[in-house]
């Protein structure tokens, strides 16, 4: 989810001066999760990058930066030796079963997930409406983004709606009610305050932002950022902290067994879970939310998962099954 063009510099992640072990949840999930991605990378599979995940999965890390983005503008990324391939659109499916429960019905019956498929294919068209400034708590901060894009030209914000449209296929079948943000049904936006807003209203048991990042080539791999504990102006994020790491650490453990990538090689420690404060998507919700960064769109072995039909279904499944594992079904 990065910013593009020449006006931003590429914020370099961060260590936290406190490093603490994760929860249970993390020790017994994430780490198994990693587990079975050493079996994977050692056999053979779509990742053959290397996603750091040798350390102890037992660090969460701290990334500050000015935007909804931890990864260098689209811009500036360096390219790989070759174009990304062009993107292939098999359609979602509901599960590989073909038993899946009617929506209304089943394991998640009376629960409530909201969707944020992050950016809006249209905001490069409404330059003025998506910098106005919003207040997210800590700071005041550009309303929405364009979001970044292949080295070919596919732009995030249409990989964030496919991916989205899979994962409601996917928990509308499992007995969920589905909310997304934006569905292509606006001119841009909405703005990151109304993202988080959508998501407190409908009381959402739990509420997801996808996202891909525009990181420099050979930064590869997944990460799920978590909210930390914020409580200034609008934003109060203390009620929700607890419950976002458990959302979190879930889906990215249903993340690395489904589509078999590897946490980032760039951030968080190997454990593919990051902590910040600086994003109002997170900072302004008061329901249990995570961002993920499914890969980085400008490297060009991600790119060629990224613009994968059948491996957006495996990262539309593996979200489901840390959101359906979360929910409890």
């Amino acid at each position: 989810m990065s910013y593009t063009g020449p006006d931003f510099e590429p914020p370099q992640p961060r260590r936290s001066p406190l490093r603490r072990p994760l929860t249970v949840a993390v020790a017994a999930l994430v780490p198994g999760a990693l587990l079975g991605w050493g079996v994977y990378a050692a056999v053979g599979g779509p990742d053959d990058g290397g996603g750091d995940s040798g350390r102890a999965a037992g660090v969460r890390t701290s990334a500050a930066a000015s935007s909804d983005a931890p990864g260098s503008p689209g811009g500036d990324a360096e390219k790989p030796a070759g174009p990304s391939p062009a993107p292939t659109s098999e359609k979602p499916s509901a599960s590989a079963s073909k038993s899946a429960p009617a929506a209304g019905s089943g394991a998640l019956k009376g629960k409530v997930v909201v969707i944020d498929p992050g950016h809006n294919p249209a905001n490069f068209q409404h330059a003025s409406e998506i910098n106005r400034k919003v207040n997210v708590g800590t700071h005041w901060k550009e309303c929405d983004t364009t979001g970044t894009a292949t080295n070919a030209g596919w732009p995030e914000a249409k990989f964030t709606l496919d991916v989205a449209h899979r994962l409601r296929t996917l928990l509308e079948a499992r007995g969920a009610t589905v909310k997304l943000t934006q569905d292509g049904d606006r001119p841009y936006g909405p703005c990151v305050d109304e993202r988080a807003r959508i998501g407190n209203e409908a009381k959402a048991d739990a509420a997801i932002s996808i996202h891909a990042d525009g990181s420099g080539a050979g930064n590869r791999g997944f990460h799920v950022i978590l909210p930390g504990q914020v409580h200034d102006g609008p934003a109060d994020t203390r009620a929700i902290v607890a419950p976002s790491a458990e959302l979190g650490e879930r889906v990215a453990g249903g993340f690395v067994r489904v589509t078999g990538t590897a946490p980032a090689n760039y951030l968080g420690d190997g454990t593919g879970l990051v902590t910040r404060t600086d994003l109002g998507g997170l900072n302004l919700s008061t329901v249990p939310k995570v961002f993920i960064e499914c890969g980085n769109m400008r490297d060009g072995k991600d790119a060629a998962l990224l613009t994968s039909g059948s491996w957006r279904q495996k990262a539309a499944q593996g979200m489901s099954e840390g959101i359906v594992s979360f929910l409890g079904g």
